[in-house]
């Protein structure tokens, strides 16, 4: 016969990493399916079973998925291989995402590989390639205030980031 194992709030919240306000939150929109209470104090009483769930919606809020896809994915989890193929479309997703923001962050980057350059020639004194790096980073801004309008478009927007300097920068 095996027993169940209870945990506080303090101690699932030490388990998965989240904060307690977190785990708060979560249950309250539905991400974490409700938790059992102790009837005697009416604190929240978590198995190890929620501990195993808390740990992967750990995972999950870790790669920036959306509350939406997570309380998604966490609903899905328990049809098992019936719900497989929806899983690994969520999955599939958010590797979009982070596809998609990793591009972000590398034009962001090659701007301020610009702006090295741009001051670099400053310091060196040679005005034309000053204003032509100025020219290009100038663009790159362009493209990057628009990135956040578009992001929801797909990888598209993010390739044409980082392709725009490619040829210019070296």
């Amino acid at each position: 016969m095996s027993t169940q194992n209870w945990h506080s709030i303090g101690e699932a919240s030490l388990y998965c990493g989240l904060p307690e306000s977190t785990l708060r939150y979560y249950e309250d929109v539905g991400i974490i399916t409700p938790i059992a209470r102790d009837p005697e104090s009416g604190h929240r009483a978590y198995t190890d079973d929620d501990l195993q769930a808390l740990l992967i919606i750990s995972c999950l809020s870790a790669t920036g998925m959306p509350l939406a896809k997570m309380k998604e994915y966490m609903a899905n989890r328990k049809r098992g291989r019936e719900g497989a193929p929806t899983e690994i479309d969520l999955l599939r997703d958010q590797k979009r995402r982070l596809t998609e923001e990793r591009r972000f962050l590398m034009a962001r980057e090659e701007y301020v590989n610009l702006k090295i350059k741009f001051w670099q020639a400053v310091s060196d004194g040679d005005d034309a390639e000053a204003s032509r790096i100025g020219a290009v980073a100038h663009e790159k801004v362009k493209q990057l205030s628009h990135w956040h309008d578009n992001q929801d478009s797909g990888t598209e927007t993010a390739a044409k980031l980082t392709g725009s300097v490619t040829g210019t920068e070296r």
